[in-house]
C-alpha cells in the first residue's frame, strides 16, 4: 500500500536523508533543512540494484525506527506531484525494501514549521534489511558494492560530503568514510 496520494491537489513535501540530498532527480520549488523525529539514518540495507548486486551486495541508507534524523525537505509543486511520486517509487522501491510513508518533519527556521512529508522507511522484515553491522562489515560491503548507479564507495562519500555542506555530522557515516578514504589511499600508494 502506498502512503502518498497521487491525486491530491496540494504541493508535495519529500524528506531526503541520503542520496536524495545530493541527487534528488526531480524538480522542486523549495529546499529546506529539516528534522524527522522517530526514525534515524542507518546504513542498514543490502543494495542489490543501485550500489550492488545479489551476488555482491552493497550497503545503502535506510530510515530505521527510533531516534531522529537531520536531512532536507523538498517542496514539489502540486502540478508535478504525480510525476515526482512515480519517479520516487521507481527509484526507491526497485526491490520493495522501503515502505512509503507520510511523516511529520520539522523545517529549520523561525518560526518553526512542520509539514507532512513523503518518506521511505526501511522494511525490517525484508530480506535486504541488514540491521546493525559492525564497521568492518560495513567497509566490506561498501568496498565490494557496485551497481546500476555506480560504486558504493562514491554513494557513501557523496552523502557524507552533502551532510557536511548542510552543517550536519553523522558520526557512524563519518567513521566509515574515513575508513574508506584510508583504504583507498593505501591502495593508491601500493
Amino acid at each position: 500500500m502506498n502512503a502518498a496520494s497521487d491525486q491530491s491537489g496540494d504541493d508535495l513535501w519529500v524528506f531526503g536523508y541520503g542520496s536524495l540530498i545530493w541527487r534528488p532527480g526531480f524538480e522542486y520549488l523549495e529546499r529546506r533543512n529539516a528534522r524527522l523525529i522517530g526514525a534515524h539514518r542507518a546504513l542498514c540495507v543490502y543494495s542489490f540494484v543501485h550500489r550492488g548486486t545479489p551476488e555482491k551486495p552493497g550497503l545503502v541508507l535506510g530510515l530505521d525506527r527510533g531516534g531522529a534524523c537531520r536531512g532536507v525537505a523538498f517542496r514539489v509543486a502540486a502540478a508535478k506531484r504525480r510525476e515526482t511520486i512515480d519517479y520516487l517509487r521507481a527509484r526507491e522501491q526497485a526491490t520493495m525494501v522501503y515502505r512509503e510513508a507520510q511523516r511529520r518533519v520539522w523545517l529549520d527556521g523561525e518560526p518553526q514549521q512542520d509539514v507532512q512529508a513523503l518518506v521511505y522507511m526501511v522494511d525490517r522484515g525484508h530480506a535486504q534489511y541488514a540491521g546493525r553491522l559492525s564497521l568492518a562489515e560495513q567497509v566490506h560491503y561498501v568496498r565490494q558494492g557496485h551497481g546500476r548507479s555506480g560504486p558504493n564507495r562514491d554513494y557513501v562519500l557523496s552523502t557524507v560530503e552533502a551532510l557536511e555542506a548542510l552543517g550536519y555530522r553523522d558520526a557512524e557515516l563519518h567513521r566509515l568514510a574515513e575508513q574508506l578514504k584510508g583504504a583507498h589511499e593505501a591502495q593508491g600508494s601500493a
